[in-house]
């Protein structure tokens, strides 16, 4: 079990909940878009949140935007250490460095130094394109080997200062790659572990790529804190790593939607009402933690609709709207997701 680690009032680490990351793509000086997308990632299920640090303006402004916000702010710092040592003075919750861009040791010893004063995080970590030459070239080119070589690095970078509140990430876009450096990690530390797949790409490319990545090591209990990277909003990174929590039976995140493929005895449909139902569960902010089944036919329906906490078998034009087994009413196919909606507040009373 890894060690916990705090930012703000928020665990990582331990027997912890895994927590959700997103990171802001605003201009982090522009105080008022940048509180404004914090607090639609806090309402989609965001836990910390983390803002780019490349310009002083950028550090001051973390004093504004940490005292509208109520979850942590993490600061991203590439290569000044003065940017850092603003961020932590303006109310950071966290620093995220790379200390070998950072320079030289003493400016590294500053960074660790500061944040001990206030006993705030700092993630290290390394991706496949930041490996040490001297390790790639010691481990023949970028693998699970030299990205945790570089990892460890990082690690002894800032024990050397006896300071140890520290969380690590390894990333790579390669899903096997990623896999097998945090697996090799995970053996060699008890630092909180933070996943990702980095540069996973756009919203269906990067949500399977992620998936993968990142669910089959929680699968095997690796993990603390995670983020989704994808060239979307990041409200929608949030939105699916909540999901991969919730499918993996490690944090509830609203309803779970379970519905049929389709087939040649299908009479309704399945895809409409199921996207509908989707669409209308976000915009109404619906986040009981129920089962809802919505199936197309009565060979498989009922059966699999009785195990819901509420479901719809489908027949021709119309569906039977079954609740913790029991069958309730039939509904026309024009009133099936309002019916089901309307079950669903019902549960929440």
């Amino acid at each position: 079990m890894t060690k916990i680690i705090k930012y703000g009032d928020v665990e990582v680490g331990g027997d912890s909940l895994i927590t959700v990351q997103s990171m802001t793509n605003t201009k982090t000086h522009d105080i008022d878009s940048t509180v404004r997308q914090i607090h639609q990632l806090e309402k989609n299920g965001c836990d910390i949140t983390r803002v780019a640090v490349p310009d002083e303006k950028s550090a001051e402004a973390l004093k504004e935007i940490k005292s509208n916000v109520n979850i942590p702010v993490i600061a991203d710092i590439h290569f000044d250490y003065k940017l850092a040592l603003k961020s932590v003075k303006s109310g950071a919750d966290g620093i995220r460095i790379n200390p070998g861009n950072i320079g030289s040791e003493e400016k590294v010893k500053k960074i660790v130094y500061t944040c001990r004063e206030k006993n705030i995080p700092i993630r290290v970590g390394v991706n496949s394109g930041s490996v040490k030459k001297e390790y790639i070239n010691k481990f023949k080119g970028v693998n699970e080997d030299s990205l945790v070589e570089s990892a460890l690095d990082q690690i002894r970078q800032i024990e050397k200062f006896q300071y140890n509140n520290i969380v690590v990430s390894i990333k790579s876009s390669n899903v096997v790659q990623n896999y097998k450096s945090n697996l090799k990690l995970s053996k060699l530390i008890n630092y909180p572990i933070h996943l990702g797949v980095t540069e996973s790409g756009t919203y269906e490319n990067g949500i399977i790529k992620s998936s993968m990545g990142i669910g089959s090591l929680l699968m095997q209990g690796i993990g603390d804190t995670i983020r989704v990277s994808l060239t979307a909003d990041p409200v929608e990174e949030v939105r699916v790593g909540r999901k991969m929590l919730q499918y993996l039976n490690l944090r509830p995140y609203g309803p779970n939607i379970i519905s049929c493929p389709t087939c040649g005895r299908t009479e309704i449909n399945i895809e409409k009402l199921s996207l509908e139902l989707e669409k209308r569960i976000i915009k109404e902010n619906i986040k009981t933690d129920i089962t809802i089944a919505v199936m197309g036919c009565v060979v498989n329906g009922p059966g699999e609709a009785k195990e819901a906490d509420i479901g719809i078998a489908g027949g021709k034009g119309e569906a039977i709207l079954f609740k913790k087994g029991k069958l309730i009413k039939k509904i026309g196919e024009d009133n099936i997701v309002d019916s089901i909606i309307e079950e669903i507040k019902k549960s929440c009373k």
